[in-house]
């Protein structure tokens, strides 16, 4: 087994609006689990979130914790159990521990897990550090022509993947989707590689909208400027989370069409158009993360089927946390990663 510094640096979250560079104990792994040495982690919308208000939902920061979800690496350390010839190796992270034993995970439906623990999610640390455990067959081998960015993306794109198995999207299928931000980006770019004929995008920000424009939206909306009962799409995803877009959404929809809910809004419930749902028998669903789709997502990436690199519009080192969560204010920010080493000086 590799040796490995006790102490790592790593940007916690000590409290709402408060990150701080500081040097923590190098996890320690399982049997089956290896230690991946970080290269790249992006910024997601709940990383801001949970810096922001310390709080998603009923998921509360209660203690000091590192963010940090979309990750990639070099697998530094392995477990008893893990064949030594995986040390060295490039890997995507899908950042999720799950039981094996209850019923959604022998289901195949281990996103469901009845005691998943999930990077950055209260109370588990995330990958804003030098170093993070993963499950071993949960760090993904990547080939080299794949960088470690869009290594660490094959997370927000395992979104759209799941989003569009949702929505049922194949070869000739009209989409809308609602929100021009990296995740509806990215599942316009899943649209088209499973077949989708038409995607549309709708962003109440101009510059949000000619960015899924130079991503390969095939058209692109006002919100305010458009009747979307004249739509008639086969299937609505929202990346919003605005109850305004879900409403309208939903009214562009054709009968016996999907709705598929991704966005998380300032409200954990919403009111839904019950009446156009049920007369134009709707199927209606959300997402929970996904479950068996980074090989799915390596294929599409490398196949150069989806563009990941593209996306990537500011870099941050460690001790810069704080500036790559703020970033995502700005709305020609698509995706901000953190490389940990980048701009830093380690005393």
């Amino acid at each position: 087994m590799a040796e490995i510094d006790p102490t790592m640096w790593a940007s916690v979250l000590e409290s709402a609006r408060q990150v701080v560079l500081k040097t923590v104990p190098t996890p320690q792994i399982g049997p089956d689990q290896v230690l991946v040495q970080i290269k790249a982690v992006g910024v997601c919308g709940s990383d801001v979130h949970y810096y922001l208000d310390g709080r998603i939902g009923d998921f509360v920061v209660e203690r000091p914790m590192i963010l940090g979800h979309e990750a990639a690496g070099v697998i530094a350390q392995v477990g008893a159990n893990v064949p030594a010839d995986r040390l060295g190796q490039r890997v995507s992270i899908e950042p999720q521990h799950i039981c094996r034993r209850c019923q959604q995970c022998k289901a195949g439906r281990y996103n469901l897990c009845e005691k998943i623990e999930f990077y950055a999610t209260p109370p588990i640390n995330g990958a804003f550090a030098d170093y993070a455990p993963i499950d071993a067959d949960f760090a993904h081998p990547i080939p080299d022509s794949l960088s470690f960015e869009a290594a660490a993306l094959c997370e927000p794109l395992s979104v759209g993947i799941w989003s569009n198995k949702k929505a049922g999207t194949e070869p000739g299928s009209r989409l809308l989707i609602a929100g021009g931000g990296p995740i509806g980006i990215i599942i316009a770019q899943v649209a088209h590689a499973f077949g989708a004929l038409e995607v549309i995008v709708s962003d109440v920000q101009a510059p949000r909208r000619e960015l899924a424009k130079k991503f390969g939206a095939d058209a692109v909306i006002d919100p305010a400027a458009t009747d979307f009962g004249q739509l008639k799409v086969d299937a609505f995803i929202d990346a919003s989370g605005a109850e305004s877009a879900i409403a309208q959404g939903i009214s562009a929809v054709r009968g016996d069409g999907r709705v598929v809910l991704v966005g998380m809004g300032p409200n954990s419930d919403q009111t839904l158009p019950t009446a156009t749902i049920a007369a134009r028998e709707l199927v209606v669903t959300g997402i929970f993360r996904y479950a068996n789709t980074w090989p799915t997502a390596i294929g599409l990436v490398s196949s150069g089927r989806v563009d990941l690199d593209s996306l990537v519009t500011g870099r941050f080192g460690l001790g810069e946390v704080r500036g790559a969560l703020e970033s995502t204010h700005d709305p020609s920010t698509l995706k901000s990663l953190v490389i940990p080493g980048l701009n830093e000086q380690r005393n």
